[in-house]
């Protein structure tokens, strides 16, 4: 790999918990690339414990898309991949390379949560077939695209909500997706603290009511307050 053919674009809030941890495993496992941190506000030590390990920190309004686009002006990657904070991948920096080789527009990695409870196996499974047939991904599954396409494409939706299934689905239009089959471990987090069966109604409502119409806006206020976390 060139020095910056690949930058990991982080958009944070508040995971002091979790962003020393996968910085100081990216730097390892992809010496080579790019890391860039976009914060959203956070009011933890977020920032002081990513300044020292990555390559640029950045300061945005709260709003993954936000984050996100932020990251996609400042990152100087030929591929720009995009990762939350309790996601790790495990693709080999040489076999990312290989993948990368075939010059894919876009592209994202099948999912795995963690945990080794069946539910979470089961959950993952179904995640990663669906993602394959319908060509669409979550963010949790580090989304990425050649950062010339992407800018041409004018970045995510600036959308409180969806904005990785806009995404994909503007994408799937032009070009098949690139599925890198080493997963990305997401933490599971959220399926633990709000229950595997709430949480997976909630996901499937969100889909449903997007695909009807609803507007992203109006999603966020009704699911989540009209909080800007992201």
């Amino acid at each position: 790999m060139a020095p910056t053919a690949c930058s990991f674009i982080i958009p944070t809030l508040d995971e002091a918990g979790t962003i020393a941890d996968l910085l100081s495993r990216l730097r390892s496992q992809y010496p080579q690339a790019q890391l860039v941190v976009v914060d959203g506000g956070s009011s933890d030590a977020t920032c002081t414990l990513a300044r020292p390990l990555c390559d640029q920190l950045l300061q945005s309004l709260p709003g993954r898309a936000r984050q996100m686009n932020a990251g996609l002006q400042a990152a100087s990657g030929d591929y720009l991949f995009f990762l939350h904070a309790d996601s790790r991948p495990s693709v080999s920096e040489q076999a990312l390379a290989g993948y990368l080789g075939s010059g894919p527009r876009w592209g994202f990695c099948h999912l795995r949560l963690s945990g080794g409870e069946w539910q979470f196996r089961l959950i993952s499974a179904f995640i990663n077939g669906r993602s394959r047939v319908t060509r669409v991904a979550t963010g949790d599954q580090m989304l990425f695209f050649a950062r010339e396409e992407l800018l041409r494409a004018g970045g995510f939706d600036d959308i409180p909500l969806m904005e990785d299934v806009a995404i994909c689905k503007r994408f799937r239009r032009q070009a098949a997706p690139l599925v890198i089959a080493e997963p990305v471990t997401t933490s599971s987090r959220r399926w633990r603290q709000h229950g595997v069966v709430k949480t997976v109604v909630t996901m499937w409502a969100l889909r449903l009511a997007y695909a009807l119409g609803v507007s992203p806006q109006r999603l966020w206020r009704h699911y989540y307050g009209g909080s800007q976390r992201g």
